[in-house]
């Protein structure tokens, strides 16, 4: 009874909406013109029932929107993912395809040598900073020997300087302490390709009177008994001839771009005998 009393002017105020939207009803099938009892319940009457129909509506908007959100939002990761699964099948797909592409060079250029050769799998760089090498997954278990030479389809890659029984080193002909006697393919001219401090090598001791030019082929001569005679070295980018100098200063591009080496040929050459080399750590 307290509660009533408290709330009065409220209760009072629902109860006369009541009343009238009761009246409202009793009178909806006579079909004549509102009364003006009934012209003043519709007048206050009307507003809460705006207010109310609003805030259903709005509620059942937002509660179908939200699962609708909830619905797209699901959908969408779901694309995302299949997306991103797709990405990674791509990239699987065009580092299988750059790999086959390589290994048939590697076939194609296996054939025009007469020497068997052994592929094998660059597995690592040398850690040190010392010498410029690469660490194969081929060793003695599989014939690998001190000197063996070292080439893929774009040339010269270097040689067998240490010799485990499962990997080997190679020492990159771009390395300083790499040493290749070569020809000037159009001339016959000869020099010794060396490796330099950056990328490229020096092919050194061409005689003032060599003929040599910007844009010649150096291939190995064969000498050495390392290198088979012919194999590409690289291509003659800069020459200079200074007057106080015994021998022209020659600048090489190698053939081989080392920064994308991944697989290589070993020539297992038949009776050869390797050399005292300079010891690697």
């Amino acid at each position: 009874m307290t509660f009533f009393l408290e709330h009065r002017p409220r209760w009072v105020s629902y109860i006369f909406v009541l009343l009238s939207l009761v009246l409202l009803s009793l009178s909806g099938g006579k079909r004549q013109e509102w009364n003006p009892a009934e012209k003043i319940a519709v007048e206050i009457t009307a507003p809460f029932q705006r207010f109310f129909m609003g805030t259903i509506s709005t509620v059942r908007d937002i509660w179908r929107n939200y699962f609708f959100l909830v619905e797209i939002r699901q959908e969408d990761l779901l694309l995302k993912r299949k997306i991103d699964l797709l990405k990674i099948e791509n990239s699987r797909y065009q580092e299988l395809l750059l790999t086959n592409q390589r290994l048939r060079s590697l076939l194609n250029f296996q054939e025009n040598i007469d020497e068997p050769l052994l592929p094998a799998r660059v597995i690592g760089w040398d850690s040190s900073g010392l010498f410029k090498s690469i660490i194969l997954d081929k060793g003695q278990s599989d014939g690998l020997k001190i000197n063996m030479p070292i080439i893929n389809s774009e040339g010269v890659v270097g040689r067998v300087v240490s010799v485990a029984h499962n990997y080997a080193q190679v020492l990159l002909i771009i390395d300083q302490n790499s040493a290749v006697d070569g020809l000037v393919q159009r001339s016959r001219g000869r020099g010794m390709l060396k490796g330099g401090e950056s990328s490229e090598c020096c092919f050194d001791y061409v005689i003032k009177t060599g003929e040599i030019k910007t844009g010649d082929t150096i291939v190995t001569s064969g000498l050495g008994r390392i290198f088979p005679k012919g194999l590409y070295l690289g291509t003659v980018k800069e020459i200079t001839d200074s007057p106080d100098k015994l021998f022209k200063d020659v600048r090489v591009t190698p053939g081989v771009d080392f920064s994308k080496l991944e697989e290589v040929l070993i020539i297992l050459r038949s009776g050869f005998e390797p050399s005292r080399m300079p010891e690697m750590p």
